[in-house]
């Protein structure tokens, strides 16, 4: 039987869901079991990272952060939704400096905390917070930190200022752009979105990835009898050439396990993953 598991970066087009794009691509590769990470907002495109079969597994091991991406803030239009989706009113505002907007961006790089926006995927309570804005339920946005690693002043043509944004995993460039507007003394929503890079993760016309390549672990060894991981038999930490505490990944032949040592116990958190 064909391996069906499949690690790939696709480019999600504006406007459509990250789940309704990832119908599209199970369509196309004919395939049942499927998922991605990170997901996008429908107004924003970019990479998302896609697995097929038991790949879907492996999402929070892989090297994802920071994340990169390209953004356009409107200065002076105001938006419902921090984007063109939802403006209500465009104000007419003086240009600024260069030197105005760098004393902005400069400020903002490190640690921020802030309340992300209404309208996107951030789960509330097992839905979605831009579906329930759309629905104008009733809920509160809980305040999180990102890190903003560096931020790029691309070009500037008033009102319209390009931005190059690297942050944490988790982070919320609407929220961001909101904010640059606001230490300018004015409103601004986004015109334009693009992930362009997850990590070790960019968009390559959907070639297929090694996971081994991009697992955010160091390797173990195990010295017993390979066919005790094969059957999941319990593990002994006198057993690995790595005894300190950690998470760690183990190749064997053509399988892929993942396993935990804490208080000098082993303990499997993936097993026989299949690599093809």
């Amino acid at each position: 039987m064909e391996c069906q598991n499949r690690l790939f970066v696709a480019y999600k087009p504006s406007f459509i869901s990250s789940n309704s794009f990832l119908n599209r691509i199970k369509r196309k590769y004919k395939v049942k079991k499927a998922g991605f990470s990170g997901t996008l907002d429908p107004f924003a495109r970019g990479v998302l990272i896609i697995a097929f079969g038991q790949y879907t597994k492996i999402f929070k091991f892989l090297k994802k952060a920071p994340k990169t991406y390209k953004t356009t803030l409107w200065l002076g239009a105001k938006s419902e939704t921090l984007d063109i989706e939802g403006i209500t009113k465009i104000n007419n505002l003086k240009p600024f400096s260069i030197k105005e907007i760098k004393a902005v961006t400069d400020f903002l790089i490190g640690e921020i905390e802030y309340t992300p926006p209404k309208y996107s995927a951030k789960k509330i309570e097992g839905r979605r917070a831009y579906e329930l804005a759309r629905q104008n339920s009733d809920f509160e946005m809980k305040r999180v930190k990102s890190t903003i690693y560096d931020l790029k002043v691309l070009h500037y043509r008033h009102p319209f200022l390009t931005l190059e944004i690297t942050v944490s995993e988790g982070g919320y460039i609407r929220s961001i752009g909101e904010i640059i507007a606001k230490k300018l003394g004015v409103c601004g929503s986004l015109s334009y979105l693009e992930r362009v890079r997850e990590g070790e993760f960019f968009y390559e016309n959907q070639k297929a990835l090694n996971p081994i390549d991009y697992l955010n672990l160091q390797e173990n060894l195990y010295l017993g009898d390979i066919e005790d991981i094969i059957k999941g038999k319990k593990l002994k930490i006198k057993d690995f050439k790595i005894k300190e505490p950690g998470e760690y990944f183990l190749k064997n032949n053509d399988l892929l396990s993942v396993i935990k040592i804490e208080d000098q116990k082993v303990s499997y958190l993936l097993n026989g993953i299949k690599l093809c």
